[in-house]
């Protein structure tokens, strides 16, 4: 790669960006009802550090991107340095350094989305909005930039607007997407919530709502998920009668905490093999009621495999600390009478 570190061009191939964050001095103000909603966000976590990101979110939500006064705001409120909240700030393309658009056009440029035609599609967009990789039109309307993976290759190519799906696009259907963003138009995404727009999804991502009343809010929850291509395989299957051949089921798969070695029952709270007499420690416990309420085989296989009472399957064992090497290479030679000790 040729491209400055810091540069459009180098975050655009590598996601990494060492530019600085832009210092702006006509962004809306950090209220304290933004400062009474982080505290609301932080109260949701067992430890108010966890609610960083969401936080990271609310903040871009009022003044469009992650500011410095933002970052201030979030290392105050959870009693961190600066530092620590611009590592993390930094460290995920979805927390802009500079303000964005009323709209974010990510278009993927990855390798399926680029064979048919995703390149074609943000070279074109590039040269009708006069901007590159994360930069906003003048008018204020539109930041587009590349995008790595949106994880809809069945689509492909694949655009989003403020994360909302735009599948199959070709250049056309792109610029006239953009057009309509830039005449203060919201075309229905192809599947998933309505249009917004930036701020309103960081805010929904956030953890808080951005829709004005209920109905709105249904609305977007009741948008189509899956589509033709998603559902196909499984279709196809129904027609012809076809399914997936059983797994095998090892013994430590068929583990079941609801009887133990001795024929005690955990999931009825009687005492566990060594056990104090009590169900077990709370996560135990909250893990048997896990199993004992799932509505279906797939429930209870994915809350049985998830128990901290589960057995280590056959052939594996947790990791000895205080025997053994940290290195496999080393551990080959460190066994009892290695060559080298025996070389010694």
């Amino acid at each position: 790669m040729t491209a400055l570190p810091g540069s459009a061009e180098g975050t655009a191939v590598t996601g990494l960006d060492s530019s600085p964050t832009e210092v702006r001095a006509d962004l809306p103000p950090l209220t304290d009802t933004t400062r009474a909603e982080c505290r609301e966000l932080m109260a949701r976590y067992p430890v108010p550090r966890s609610a960083l990101l969401p936080m990271l979110h609310l903040v871009q939500s009022v003044q469009g991107y992650v500011s410095p006064e933002g970052i201030a705001l979030c290392a105050q409120e959870l009693g961190l340095t600066k530092a620590e909240v611009g590592a993390v700030a930094t460290f995920y393309t979805m927390y802009k350094r500079r303000p964005t658009g009323r709209h974010l056009v990510s278009v993927c440029t990855n390798t399926l989305c680029a064979v048919l035609g995703g390149q074609r599609v943000y070279d074109r967009l590039s040269a009708e909005l006069g901007v590159g990789h994360d930069q906003t039109t003048a008018d204020g309307s539109v930041t587009l930039e590349h995008a790595e993976c949106l994880a809809a290759c069945d689509y492909a190519p694949v655009v989003t607007v403020d994360y909302e799906f735009y599948d199959q696009q070709d250049v056309e259907s792109a610029l006239e997407l953009v057009a309509a963003l830039r005449r203060g138009e919201k075309p229905p995404p192809t599947r998933g919530a309505p249009l917004t727009d930036f701020r309103g999804v960081s805010r929904q991502l956030a953890g808080l709502s951005q829709h004005a009343d209920a109905v709105a809010a249904q609305a977007a929850v009741d948008g189509p998920s899956a589509g033709v291509p998603t559902l196909r395989g499984v279709r196809l299957a129904a027609e012809r009668g076809e399914s997936a051949p059983l797994m095998p089921t090892p013994a430590a798969a068929a583990w079941d905490p609801s009887h133990t070695a001795d024929g005690a029952s955990d999931v009825q709270g009687i005492p566990r093999q060594g056990g104090a007499g009590d169900g077990g420690t709370p996560g135990e416990q909250a893990a048997d009621a896990e199993v004992a309420a799932a509505d279906n085989p797939a429930e209870r296989a994915g809350a049985l495999s998830n128990h901290p009472d589960r057995p280590e399957p056959a052939g594996r064992a947790a990791a000895d600390r205080d025997a053994g090497v940290e290195h496999p290479a080393e551990q080959a030679q460190s066994g009892s009478g290695t060559s080298i000790e025996r070389e010694v």
